[in-house]
């Protein structure tokens, strides 16, 4: 099992194979006169691409025993498989003409580069920034990124000035990360096109999958449109999404709420230790994640919600706390040691596990460190939303005892410093006409739907606009919640983001 997670290993069946080169030369019309596949595995593709009148028909293979197979189950004298790495072979040796159209056809490995970090795997790419991503981005969650959207970026960067079509098997928000970096690098394509299928049939796993197919056909004009179609029904277009501005857009939403947000989205505690740091609240006292009861001063200590805990549109009684050793990031923990002695025992005592931590936003900074800790995590009153659920669902967190409430890093949140704001605009996040937008430029098949990205599109004065006190209260009694919104509260609510978002205009 643990080789299938290192090598994303969900080879092609054969039927399908022979199936999408079919759909490729038949209906999209494509005829290449040299054929590559990057991680051919067993060779269902490079058999099935037969098919075309292409010269040769070239694999690379890790696997020794899949490029034995791939080699001797191969009869036809045009196909070739080079027994190597993809990140080591790549395309050398191979020198294609620009002019001559080349297909590049396959299904790369379902794995990220965090999964094979845990497994301490080998089958890496050199690490690159290869987004660009700039500062925190480039070192926590957003570089994290899938092999199979390493491998055809750069097949798409490598081929970029040739006569190219690139047909890679992916799941479909690898695919629309792709169109979204094509289109942000200004890279020239004719079509692209995602053609959905279902990959409980072909791979028997659950994941929004898809054939992503991208013709790079030299100085032709460049389109800005990304297609959506079912593979079983390719001239039937479900959507069509465009690159506007660092987004993908759906062409189809009515926009009229999107701008920038006045509220700044902040993201949860990151500790990346949680048998230590998350405490359980039961009739004995707290226990940590390895069943032990932990005995230490609250100094440190904080109700927790993590994203699967947000059930309730209000929510001030927990099951959970966290220890946050800092107030903001790389702040000296030493004075823990000073003011709750047993806490900086208890941790002393765990530090082991602290230091198994591989993230490098730990790296130099001081022991016991977090990651996402600021001014804005001591507020009294935030509106949070997991970034997991397919239909997000903001909750007003509040403590009864006025200690601050935490979240994981998974979720995201806006902070307040009264409860008639913060409960005012968790109506707002909840009414019916903002949830239908959010779930219009969201994708539900992404691994997290509910960004900071897609939160901080959410533009209040806009939707305030629309947005009448009568909606509010039709949202409170929708979740048969007790009677407090009141005009006066809906009207300041309106004052505060007025004000707001004439700052932000001048940011």
């Amino acid at each position: 099992m643990s080789t299938k997670r290192e090598f994303g290993d969900y080879q092609t069946p054969e039927a399908f194979a022979q199936d999408i080169c079919c759909f490729l030369k038949n209906d999209l019309g494509i005829s290449p006169q040299e054929v590559l596949e990057p991680t051919c595995g067993r060779g269902n593709f490079l058999r099935a691409a037969t098919i075309f009148d292409a010269k040769t028909i070239t694999g690379i293979e890790i696997n020794n025993d899949y490029c034995k197979f791939a080699s001797e189950s191969s009869i036809d004298n045009r196909i070739k498989v080079i027994h190597g790495d993809y990140f080591d072979v790549k395309t050398k040796g191979l020198n294609y003409s620009p002019e001559e159209h080349i297909l590049i056809i396959g299904n790369p490995p379902w794995v990220t580069n965090s999964t094979l970090s845990t497994l301490n795997s080998s089958n890496l790419p050199e690490k690159s920034n290869i987004k660009g991503l700039r500062g925190l981005d480039a070192l926590t969650g957003s570089s994290n990124f899938d092999i199979c959207e390493y491998i055809i970026l750069d097949i798409i960067l490598r081929f970029k000035d040739n006569n190219a079509t690139v047909a890679m098997l992916c799941k479909t928000s690898v695919a629309r990360n792709i169109f979204q970096e094509i289109s942000r690098r200004n890279i020239h394509y004719n079509t692209a096109k995602i053609f959905e299928f279902d990959a409980t049939k072909v791979f028997g796993i659950n994941a929004s999958a898809c054939l992503l197919v991208i013709q790079m056909i030299k100085d032709k004009a460049c389109t800005n449109t990304c297609e959506i179609a079912r593979f079983d029904a390719p001239n039937k277009i479900t959507k069509s999404i465009c690159y506007d501005r660092g987004r993908l857009l759906d062409k189809s939403v009515d926009m009229s709420f999107d701008g920038k947000c006045c509220f700044v989205w902040r993201q949860g505690v990151k500790h990346d230790c949680a048998k230590i740091m998350e405490l359980t609240i039961t009739d004995n006292g707290l226990v940590n994640g390895n069943h032990e009861l932990v005995q230490i001063e609250d100094d440190y200590v904080f109700p927790l919600i993590k994203s699967s805990m947000f059930k309730a549109p209000l929510i001030h009684s927990f099951s959970k706390n966290v220890i946050v050793t800092q107030k903001y990031c790389r702040e000296d923990t030493m004075s823990i040691q000073s003011i709750a002695p047993k806490t900086w025992e208890y941790l002393n005592n765990n530090k082991s596990d602290f230091d198994k931590r591989k993230s490098s936003v730990y790296r130099d900074a001081p022991t016991f460190s977090m990651f996402g800790v600021g001014d804005y995590s001591y507020t009294q009153y935030k509106v949070g939303v997991s970034g997991f659920y397919k239909k997000p669902l903001f909750a007003l967190l509040y403590s009864d005892d006025q200690k601050p409430v935490m979240t994981d890093d998974t979720s995201y949140f806006i902070c307040f410093d009264s409860f008639d704001n913060a409960y005012t605009a968790m109506l707002v996040l909840n009414s019916y006409k903002t949830q239908s937008f959010l779930q219009s430029i969201s994708f539900s098949d992404s691994k997290r739907p509910f960004t900071k990205k897609v939160l901080e599109r959410l533009d209040f004065s806009k939707i305030l606009q629309s947005l009448s006190y009568q909606d509010l209260k039709q949202t409170e009694s929708l979740f048969n919640l007790p009677n407090r919104i009141c005009n006066n509260m809906y009207e300041g609510f309106k004052t505060m983001v007025s004000q707001l978002t004439s700052r932000t205009l001048f940011d």
